[in-house]
């Protein structure tokens, strides 16, 4: 073998252990915390730890749901979260589509503006929304949830957009639109098909944030019935007492849904990001 061909060898058998040493270190957590959902509160503090329970026990679950309001907590999370995809998307569709296809002074600088206004950070700005929601009425109630994941998504998600939009030959809508079509019939039929991969991407992008975000809901939600998972599972930690298994299966019980589902939609989530950042 050339020392070139070693080189390479021992190369790709580098980038192989690098990329093994993350994948364990990335899903042991997820690992341990099935693995402690299903074990006996005994069993949780022994030592020295076990990988796997000696006993397979759904106590922890048991408790979850009557001791919590967990299916609660998950009812809000999905309502919120779609209704944000919905917002979000019904939205920002609009608002590429009007990035390409019509012609305006600034355009270009708006599009750069709005891409800018993703830069900063949901702390910076949950104060005066909060200001804002309680003088119009909306505080601790989810429409000022909805509306803040909105504003919060709809930057990236406009410019996601924009490019699939401006990927989509003009040529194909104004055929439409000879044939008797009218734009809105134009954009339904044609336009928002072959935009379906990037609304997709957007709409995975929505939820996830929707979906995980404790910042918002701490704020501004103060009663439990609204509250959803992410401060409704964070609250078992203020217990005098913290079960942990109690709430490893609460956290399986968020993780593992989202991350099935994930599995099975990824490759439009790849080809949205991959398109986006190719046509952008």
């Amino acid at each position: 073998m050339t020392p070139k061909n070693n080189f390479f060898s021992f190369r790709g058998q580098f980038i192989y252990w690098c990329a093994a040493i993350l994948v364990v270190s990335t899903a042991f957590p997820f690992f341990w915390m099935v693995s402690t959902s299903f074990k006996p509160l005994q069993e949780i503090f022994v030592f020295p730890p076990t990988f796997l329970p000696d006993e397979y026990t759904l106590a922890n679950f048991e408790r979850l749901f009557e001791q919590t309001r967990f299916l609660t907590y998950f009812r809000n999370s999905v309502f919120i979260s779609l209704a944000t995809v919905v917002f979000t998307i019904t939205i920002g569709s609009a608002g590429a589509y009007s990035l390409t296809r019509f012609k305006f002074y600034g355009r270009e600088k708006i599009a750069g503006l709005i891409l800018f206004t993703y830069m900063f950070a949901p702390i910076m700005i949950i104060i005066p929304f909060y200001v804002l929601i309680k003088k119009i009425g909306l505080a601790n109630t989810h429409i000022a949830l909805i509306m803040a994941y909105t504003a919060f998504c709809l930057p990236f998600s406009l410019w996601l957009l924009r490019a699939f939009f401006q990927s989509i030959p003009l040529a194909l809508e104004m055929a439409a639109l000879i044939d008797g079509a009218s734009r809105l019939q134009a954009v339904i039929y044609v336009v928002l098909p072959l935009a379906l991969p990037g609304i997709i991407a957007t709409s995975i992008f929505t939820f996830i944030l929707a979906w995980n975000d404790y910042i918002f809901v701490r704020i501004l939600i103060t009663s439990d019935e609204l509250k959803t998972l992410s401060v409704g599972i964070s609250d078992l930690y203020n217990a005098s007492v913290i079960d942990w298994g109690m709430i490893m299966a609460g956290n399986m019980l968020i993780t593992v849904p989202v991350l099935i589902f994930f599995v099975f939609i990824q490759r439009y989530l790849i080809a949205g990001w991959g398109a986006g950042a190719m046509k952008g």
